[in-house]
């Protein structure tokens, strides 16, 4: 499962540089017959010593939109040969150059007020943007510009009104550099009053009877979702609870979620979650998975759980490269048409089936005859299975074991379909988010395959994807580590390798994260205003260096390196860590007022900063103590911690040293060690009052 696309397609066609790339979505379009640059200085040169304007397209491999676009324009020969006489044409894989994208979709946004993928922008020489857009058809469509049309005025403009062209480019970087630096408030106070702000505008955006927030498209929210589970508890609010689950059931209903393989996909196309954009990323994967993990622990509904399990079964499955790595994107379409591979005919159900479980199938999983999006059927529970199972005459528990045997039947039927396209490049931010995710389940689970799974892929990145200096590269593909590593790889990693120590007491991973943490500081830390940049300050230089403040389909990365900088510093006892993140969070300050749902992360952390965090020690003679007394924590909902176990017969590590000072198995029993910002509370020995003790957190 890679490039759908066949080498026979391409026999007869000359390739483009892009032939030479590594990414799946340029080498999707080496073949076209537009004369594409990777983003380079080769391009660069080319526009400035022929004085051309450059048409920049940034895109990504599981984009429908990027493939009709290919399709209805690259692929024609007269528009690439108007492109390729008039322009200077640079393809972009958005997942591979982030800089570039958030650069270039700012002046996208400035210019319409929209944006998404492709990306298409016209830059000067000097790469100063002076028009921009979307998607374009290729002729003029239902209100919407003919490609070639704008080719056309483009080339005008250029030859023509050459002063306009320099007065959009100046005003459209200005903007875009002031969009690249928020602005902090020094009114906004960092407290419980602006936790309680932000609950109450998630709670008025809330749809109460669908689920999720606003209308149609709805997005999964996993940020917001894990804000609402703490904010319920600290404000003993029953509605943000009952808003966050509504949202998680719906979700694991809908059509989103894949019934028989596990895993999301990317969003819903409707209010009710039925219809989604097929595609399926490992963030979105990484981020729900972690969501419903807690919202297993505070509700312990099985239901939850089976989605965590199922999601990461599917990672392990299909996502997961043999040296450990987690690959990108699955695409949307397969065989030129989206969703293919994963919707059904009531006939074809029955065929596997046979009728009677066909039947009962159907009525489970909203299946018929005419179908529920264009003809055929997304699988989904849009009634209750009580319901199901009353109309049907029997016992609930025999209608899921049933159901959950059929799934398996379709499930090893679909397995034989043409699969979507698969992007297997691996990326070290999102692969911190996989992996974080991986630990956290792994230990709230019990499971050693998830543990496992999150070893081998912080292993992965700690070898394949460093320098010789030990900074970070961004992609890998084909034993190929490229880019400069950006913020979020750092933080997330950085995040990463805490989680992972949370779940093995490992100490080696403490250690990598005190190493990213200091090259995090030295190379992306803002000195005069506090915050970090997006980019490295020894990185191609650009037109903006940005600071990444908002969450978008990810966390951002200054509210992830507050994630890690803060679990780290309490790990540690690390003092500047903490004021890092905490003069990081001043920095974001203004969007909180402005944009509540844009700073989930960094919501997430002003909590656990606020407190109550838990800094739990643990320190016994005995593992099998220690994992007893680990059973007890695993299930319980307390996000706002940090977990050392330390068994009282070995040396304590150099980086541990600050914090478990004085601490030791009390009486040569099991002991628990329980502070909160450096105040600690009596300590408690004996495997009963520990286990107590930890009942009550």
């Amino acid at each position: 499962m890679n490039d759908p696309k066949t080498a026979a397609d391409n026999t007869e066609k000359k390739p483009n540089r892009l032939i030479n790339e590594t990414s799946p979505y340029l080498l999707q379009h080496a073949y076209n017959p537009v004369d594409w640059y990777p983003w380079g200085e080769e391009a660069f040169e080319k526009a400035r010593k022929e004085n051309k304007p450059i048409f920049l397209s940034v895109g990504y491999s599981a984009c429908h939109w990027c493939h009709v676009m290919e399709h209805e324009s690259f692929e024609n020969a007269a528009i690439a040969a108007y492109m390729n006489e008039h322009f200077v044409c640079v393809k972009v894989d958005r997942e591979e150059r982030p800089d570039v994208d958030q650069i270039y979709m700012n002046s996208v946004l400035a210019m319409s007020g929209h944006g998404g993928w492709p990306m298409s922008v016209f830059l000067k020489p000097d790469l100063k943007p002076f028009f921009g857009g979307t998607y374009w058809p290729p002729q003029p469509r239902a209100n919407m510009p003919g490609f070639i049309t704008i080719l056309r005025h483009i080339n005008d403009a250029w030859e023509n009104r050459q002063d306009e062209i320099e007065r959009a480019g100046n005003e459209l970087t200005r903007v875009v550099r002031q969009m690249s630096a928020p602005e902090s408030d020094s009114d906004v106070a960092l407290d419980t009053e602006l936790l309680e702000r932000a609950m109450q505008t998630l709670l008025k955006s809330a749809d109460r009877r669908k689920g999720g927030f606003g209308n149609a498209p709805k997005f999964p929210h996993a940020m917001d979702l894990r804000l609402l589970l703490r904010l319920s508890r600290r404000f003993k609010s029953d509605e943000a609870l009952q808003v966050a689950l509504l949202t998680f059931d719906k979700m694991a209903n809908g059509g989103m979620y894949d019934h028989l393989g596990g895993g999301f996909h990317r969003y819903s196309v409707d209010a009710r979650w039925l219809v989604p954009h097929f595609e399926k990323m490992l963030y979105d994967n990484a981020l729900l998975g972690n969501a419903y993990l807690e919202a297993w622990q505070l509700t312990g509904n099985d239901e939850y759980e089976r989605i965590v399990r199922e999601t990461l079964d599917y990672v392990l499955r299909e996502m997961t490269d043999p040296a450990g790595g987690f690959y990108s994107t699955q695409d949307a379409d397969s065989e030129g048409e989206e969703g293919k591979f994963f919707v059904w005919s009531l006939a074809e159900i029955k065929e596997v089936l046979g009728d009677e479980e066909g039947t009962l199938f159907a009525a489970s999983y909203d299946v018929s005859s005419t179908g529920n999006w264009e003809g055929t059927n997304i699988l989904n529970r849009p009634r209750d299975w009580n319901e199901v199972a009353k109309e049907e005459e029997i016992a609930l528990e025999e209608l899921t074991t049933r159901m959950a045997a059929a799934r398996e039947k379709l499930f090893d039927v679909r397995k034989k379909r043409i699969h979507p396209g698969r992007d297997e490049k691996i990326l070290a931010s999102w692969n911190g988010l996989m992996i974080a995710t991986f630990a956290q389940a792994g230990h709230a689970l019990d499971e050693p395959k998830y543990i496992d799974a999150a070893r081998k892929g912080a292993d992965f990145v700690w070898t394949e994807m460093r320098t010789d200096e030990g900074r970070l590269l961004h992609s890998w593909k084909e034993g190929k580590a490229r880019f400069n590593g950006f913020l979020d790889d750092y933080a997330n990693l950085l995040d990463a390798n805490v989680e992972v120590y949370h779940a093995t007491g490992d100490v080696q991973y403490l250690r990598r994260a005190e190493e990213l943490a200091a090259l995090m500081e030295e190379h992306f830390y803002d000195i005069e205003v506090g915050g970090f940049f997006y980019t490295s300050n020894d990185h191609e230089k650009l037109i903006a260096r940005p600071k990444e403040s908002q969450d978008n389909a990810t966390p951002s990365g200054n509210a992830m390196a507050v994630t890690g900088l803060l679990k780290l510093s309490r790990l540690t006892g690390n003092t500047q860590q903490e004021e890092l993140a905490w003069k990081t969070l001043e920095s974001l300050s203004s969007q909180f007022k402005q944009t509540t749902m844009a700073g989930g992360q960094s919501l997430l952390m002003l909590d656990f900063q606020l407190g109550p965090t838990y800094e739990l020690v643990l320190v016994s003679p005995n593992r099998q103590e220690t994992d007893e007394a680990l059973s007890v924590l695993r299930q319980r909902f307390v996000p706002n911690k940090v977990l050392i176990t330390h068994s009282a017969d070995d040396a304590v590590p150099e980086i541990l040293k600050d914090v478990m000072q004085g601490k030791t198995a009390a009486g040569g029993e099991i002991t628990l060690y329980q502070c909160d910002h450096g105040s600690c509370q009596r300590p408690v020995s004996g495997i009963e009052a520990v286990k107590k003790a930890l009942e009550e957190l």
